[in-house]
């Protein structure tokens, strides 16, 4: 059997397939599309080894499509002409049935490979399924996302990947004549690290290198193998979102020694440049915030300069703006106050706007109050003038405070000298 296992026990019917309930369980939308044989353009968002690629050729299945599909990795504008062009001339052939395309990892895909998409989907001659690791909204260009649905694939629960587990077990052969059994997983889940794919190649890899019948799977025969011949099975990152983790918290924790360490890490692993970069971004907030602001134009800086500047010398940009947010104060007051104001929002519901803060466009809402008691920051001394801002059942919340650095002790003294009780930290 050339064919890894995750390929030769890949579902043939949505029944079969695990988890996504959200999407095609009874009601869900994907299910939907299904029963009404109509099928979207979409992006489907999710971790790897979560069946993004699987669901893609049930829906081609279930809806009686012809299936084309390419990978971002090595295709090129021209792979991608000649299979709209196949398509093209098929597409006639199946009536308002046009051909699915599936573009996996189409978040590799440059903007001009992605622009090659745009006439085919508009004029219906492919159905575009892409499949994405990345946040579609940074990763596909508006033009192509605004013509796609985004279904969020969420990563799989114990419960499910054990599911994944017993079913290879049932259906493989190689599995059954070598009479494999399951005695402890807890090994083969935590190296896998929920990606379906690894978890049924690292369970074949265990099966095949062991010489009984029959094949007691436990958490000492795993751990073995795994430290015997781990640079194989490490080199493709299964440690992947445990290296991610170590980088971050080493920046969190102001540590540039480990931070680079990690980072050198990532990259020695063939790790995405911006998908490093984005990371930098989202932690300039939420770790370091208003202590330094200067932290957050330095990722983005970095950011847009990686995406234009590539492999090699992108590991230079990298590790500069690494020991700068490693270096700087840090803070999360900003990630603090805006989960703090989404869980009052939940609690409290919509509030009404009060009427001094809403627009008047027409003489009726001047009539009524609107805007009326508005008192209008620049008139006054400093452009300030004290007002209440909040919903009345919310006066007095306060839902920020102060990191214990320079910067944000500033912005204290500064806010409780024109504010004076109002904001007690």
């Amino acid at each position: 059997m050339s064919q890894p296992l995750a390929e030769r026990v890949r579902p043939k019917t949505l029944d079969d397939y695990v988890g996504q309930e959200h999407l095609i369980g009874p009601g869900g939308p994907l299910r939907a599309q299904i029963d009404h044989g109509a099928i979207s353009s979409m992006i489907l968002w999710g971790p790897p080894g979560t069946g993004k690629t699987t669901l893609a050729l049930l829906l081609a299945e279930g809806s009686d499509r012809p299936f084309y599909t390419l990978s971002a990795i090595n295709s090129g504008v021209k792979e991608v002409r000649e299979v709209i062009e196949r398509a093209k001339r098929n597409s006639g052939l199946f009536g308002p049935k046009n051909p699915i395309l599936f573009i996996d990892e189409i978040h590799r895909f440059s903007k001009s490979q992605q622009d090659s998409l745009l006439g085919a989907v508009e004029k219906g001659w492919v159905t575009l399924i892409g499949a994405t690791t990345e946040n579609p909204s940074f990763e596909v260009i508006p033009a192509l996302l605004s013509r796609c649905q985004v279904f969020v694939i969420k990563p799989l629960q114990k419960e499910q990947l054990s599911a994944v587990l017993e079913r290879a077990i049932a259906l493989d052969e190689l599995l059954q004549e070598k009479k494999t059994q399951l005695k402890e997983t807890e090994a083969l889940m935590r190296f896998s690290g929920g990606d379906g794919r690894k978890l049924l190649n690292l369970l074949e890899w265990v099966v095949m290198a062991s010489k009984e019948k029959p094949v007691v799977i436990t958490n000492d025969k795993v751990n073995q193998l795994v430290q015997e011949q781990g640079m194989r099975y490490d080199k493709d990152g299964e440690q992947h979102y445990d290296i991610v983790s170590a980088y971050i918290k080493s920046i969190r924790g102001s540590d540039p020694n480990a931070a680079v360490y990690w980072l050198a890490r990532m990259i020695e692993g063939g790790e995405d440049v911006k998908f490093i970069a984005r990371r930098l971004l989202i932690l300039a907030s939420e770790d370091i915030g208003n202590a330094n602001p200067n932290a957050l134009l330095l990722a983005n800086n970095t950011f847009q300069a990686v995406s234009v500047v590539g492999w090699p010398e992108s590991r230079i940009l990298l590790s500069q703006a690494t020991i700068y947010l490693a270096s700087s104060p840090k803070s999360n007051a900003s990630y603090m106050a805006i989960n703090q104001a989404q869980q009052v929002v939940k609690e409290t519901g919509n509030l009404e706007v009060p009427l001094h803060l809403r627009n008047a466009p027409t003489a009726l809402m001047e009539e009524l109050g609107y805007g009326a008691e508005y008192l209008y920051a620049h008139d006054h001394p400093g452009n300030f003038v004290e007002q209440e801002f909040l919903p009345d059942e919310l006066q007095g919340k306060n839902l920020i405070s102060m990191g214990d650095n320079p910067r944000e002790q500033q912005l204290k003294k500064e806010l409780v000298q024109k504010w004076k009780q109002k904001y007690q930290f």
